[in-house]
């Protein structure tokens, strides 16, 4: 799940294939079959299953409507939006859910998913706290943030905190934090304050924060416990250590994957890495 400081509890997310159709109970009490076409099958599979009415009015089969969330998903969205011709329709998660028969691996993967597309969305972009638009931050060091359409109403600069998300008050530049009061890095005490790891199959580690800045683009991640000591950033995509928070592949010159790092466990981070991109 993610939070407000924008940390990802999972941050491995592999493809869930379906790998076989899934089909509706056509003694279903609850669902509306209709006569029609599959309105979600783009590819002409031509799927076996009984078509069911979403909210919005189009028909489905379960394995169509999985398939098409899925593709939402992995395009980074976190919305399920009816892709039916001329339809705008957002779906909650439990109809998604329920009219998709998904099972307990892919309820996990799309929960996962939704939470991981919604806190990189929100690393991206916020809303002005005035008119509510989309602001893009193009400094991603300094907090200081200008809104565009508040400024043509109000005929004056309009400013804001990145962070409290309130009308800025102070200096600027500044990439601690403005002179609001309440205004602080939420990151920055997350990994100050978070409690350490023990790894299942990391042995000889003692002292790794469960918290960690992606050394390349600063997105907190935790680590899940399982598995080896490595974790790809789900933002940069880079893969590295969470113990020393070397690239991985320069830790494995003198480590292994479930050893302890020659160079010990890097000290808590005090400052978030700034994501230069090339």
């Amino acid at each position: 799940m993610a939070s407000s400081t924008g940390l990802l509890h999972s941050v491995t997310l592999p493809r869930v294939p379906t790998k076989h159709e899934k089909c509706y109970d056509p003694h279903h009490p609850t669902l509306k079959f209709v006569d029609k076409e599959d309105d979600l099958d783009f590819l002409y599979e031509g799927f076996k299953s009984l078509r069911a009415q979403m909210s919005c009015g189009h028909a489905v089969t379960p394995t169509s409507l999985t398939n098409w969330c899925r593709r939402l998903l992995d395009q980074g969205e976190s919305r399920f939006v009816c892709g039916g011709s001329g339809c705008s329709a957002e779906w909650t998660f439990s109809e998604v859910w329920k009219m998709a028969l998904l099972t307990p691996q892919e309820t996990e993967h799309f929960r996962n998913k939704l939470a991981v597309n919604a806190a990189l969305q929100t690393l991206i972009t916020k809303s002005c706290p005035v008119c509510r638009s989309t602001v893009m931050r193009e400094n991603g060091s300094d907090l200081n943030v200008l809104c565009k359409v508040c400024t043509a109403v109000k005929g004056r600069p309009f400013e804001f905190c990145w962070q409290c998300l309130k009308e800025w008050k102070g200096p600027r530049p500044r990439k601690d934090r403005c002179e609001n009061d309440g205004c602080c890095n939420h990151s920055l005490k997350t990994l100050k304050t978070c409690p350490d790891i023990t790894f299942d199959s990391v042995k000889g580690v003692n002292g790794c924060p469960s918290v960690r800045a992606c050394p390349t683009c600063g997105l907190l991640v935790e680590h899940n416990k399982r598995h080896c000591k490595s974790l790809v950033c789900p933002r940069c995509k880079v893969k590295f250590c969470f113990v020393c928070l070397k690239i991985f592949t320069k830790c494995m010159k003198t480590s292994g994957p479930y050893a302890a790092c020659s160079s010990g466990v890097a000290p808590r981070q005090t400052s978030i890495p700034v994501w230069k991109k090339k």
